[in-house]
């Protein structure tokens, strides 16, 4: 089987940058993950964040779980659970705005921090989106500006643990679903695995390693590529022992953007008689996925080309 794809961002400075480039072409056509290392945020800083997340955790959410969660997805339950997760989480906004002074039980080292990372993997999504449109001919920051809406992007981190479970066949840590926005940035457990990708209808695990980010592409990825990325399902599988951390940064289009496919691609692809991916405004697209998260994808794209948005709008503007 093919191994998952790792990318060593080192590499992109020296003369192995092209086989670099032409890694990541194939983990965004064929994959739609791929997990970086030495993506330049300091593995001490890491290591701080994973620290004080875990104690958060611990403080603050884990006997919290365990009373409202933990005894009443299970009690008394035979068959699979299909309409809750057996995760413990909260938010934090970035951008346009941030919440972070207001999310409660926070110590201020903890805000500090989460403030500091959300900067690195901001600078990193923006590096990577650039890395994207130089592989598929785009001119550099085409999907920045794509994502702009009039405030600039969205940019939010879910933070996640998913605590032992005793009955792992009934209940997944978090339901099979594609992604909604443009890319993700996920710090997750070096230790405690349970992601997975479906490939080639197959369960694949993403293989835990210390200090990597896993990146991941959104629907909004798949709809300006014209399907020349694809958005991929993937779950947490509940684990017996050990409890998995997940910080996942979303970075996606600002509310109001115009998505639609980048019109270089469409020229290129409308040759091979490949179909053209709805146009629409973001927050539309959120309203409808927000109760259709853990259906499939095909379908929220044939309702946005439904309603396709009336929309005048000339090309993204260059730099």
């Amino acid at each position: 089987m093919e191994s998952f794809p790792v990318i060593n961002m080192e590499k992109l400075n020296g003369e192995e940058r092209g086989a670099t480039m032409e890694l990541i072409k194939d983990a965004c056509e064929n994959w739609g993950f791929f997990e970086l290392m030495n993506h330049g945020i300091p593995h001490e800083f890491m290591d701080t964040v994973e620290r004080l997340t875990k104690e958060h955790y611990k403080k603050c959410m884990e006997e919290r779980f365990k009373d409202l969660v933990a005894t009443k997805s299970l009690e008394g339950v035979q068959a699979e659970v299909t309409d809750r997760d057996w995760e413990s989480t909260f938010y934090l906004r970035h951008l346009p705005q941030s919440n972070i002074s207001e999310v409660p039980d926070l110590e201020d080292e903890y805000r500090e921090v989460m403030k500091e990372f959300a900067k690195r993997l901001e600078k990193l999504a923006e590096e990577l989106l650039d890395l994207l449109c130089e592989n598929l001919g785009l001119e550099k920051g085409y999907l920045k500006k794509a994502f702009n809406g009039a405030k600039g992007p969205n940019f939010g981190t879910k933070v996640s643990n998913y605590p032992p479970c005793p009955k792992p066949d009934l209940i997944k840590g978090l339901r099979a679903h594609t992604d909604a926005g443009g890319i993700i940035l996920l710090f997750q457990d070096d230790k405690v695995s349970g992601l997975q990708l479906l490939k080639d209808g197959q369960w694949i695990d993403v293989p835990p390693m210390r200090h990597s980010i896993v990146i991941n592409l959104g629907d909004q990825l798949e709809v300006i590529t014209n399907g020349k990325y694809k958005s991929i399902l993937h779950r947490v599988i509940a684990q017996t022992d050990g409890n998995r951390m997940s910080i996942a940064s979303f970075y996606n289009p600002g509310s109001d953007a115009v998505i639609y496919p980048a019109p270089a691609l469409v020229e290129k692809q409308a040759e091979e008689g490949k179909e053209t991916y709805p146009k629409f405004v973001f927050d539309d697209y959120m309203k409808l996925y927000a109760g259709l998260k853990f259906q499939a994808k095909e379908p929220r794209f044939e309702a946005m080309k439904a309603i396709e948005t009336n929309v005048t709008m000339g090309p993204i503007a260059t730099a």
